[in-house]
């Protein structure tokens, strides 16, 4: 477990120091190079097929973020540790660009047992989000929930952990996900400074995707 958290602490740090330099934000992820016509093509990392239920009853699948770039987060409602800040930091990007048509939050209990609808529900109202189209508080099957946290989904490490605060361990990490489920970008969500340089990047990538 700590080779994983020095290796996601690498990538946040990449990703988020050296974007602002470049026109575009990087790709991340494994990258495959498969060959189609005699030439090869590029096959990057994207976010698997999943499906969970929001604070409003209503299924949540990559349907729901189509043509929309998204930030991605794990917690749990009981968490004694970074969960505060980071809720305190999304809401400071949801306040951003909770007008914006292409852009949503995606944030997934790993107490998928405590962390029901209802309380879920309650959870986003206590925090004072109201529009639940924007931003959605997942709750699942806890292997699933779990599985997608791996290097096949997000690449942070999420799970239990006896010796953790509150029994779970997760990544403090905002994952900047692109239209087409590409991870384009990794940031800690418990400092302001590194979600400064996020909602940069998510300006950037929106205008990526309106200059084509």
């Amino acid at each position: 477990m700590k080779n994983v958290l020095g290796l996601i602490l690498i990538i946040v740090v990449t990703a988020s120091c050296g974007t602002s330099k470049k026109k575009s934000l990087p790709i991340l992820g494994r990258t495959e190079y498969v060959e189609v016509g005699g030439k090869l093509d590029t096959v990057y990392h994207t976010i698997p097929d999943y499906s969970f239920v929001d604070q409003d009853s209503a299924t949540v699948t990559p349907k729901t973020f189509e043509n929309k770039v998204y930030i991605a987060d794990f917690f749990f409602g009981t968490c004694p540790t970074i969960c505060p800040l980071m809720k305190a930091q999304m809401l400071r990007v949801y306040d951003r660009f909770k007008d914006n048509p292409e852009f949503g939050i995606l944030s997934h209990t790993i107490d998928p047992d405590h962390d029901t609808v209802a309380y879920l529900k309650d959870y986003s109202e206590r925090i004072g989000i109201m529009d639940n189209s924007v931003w959605h508080f997942v709750t699942g099957n806890k292997e699933e929930i779990y599985e997608l946290g791996t290097a096949a989904g997000y690449m942070v490490p999420v799970g239990e952990d006896a010796s953790a605060p509150g029994g779970y361990i997760h990544s403090g990490a905002f994952i900047l996900v692109d239209k087409e489920r590409r991870i384009r970008g990794f940031y800690d969500g418990t400092k302001a400074n590194e979600v400064d340089i996020l909602m940069n990047d998510i300006d950037r990538l929106l205008a990526e995707y309106h200059s084509k």
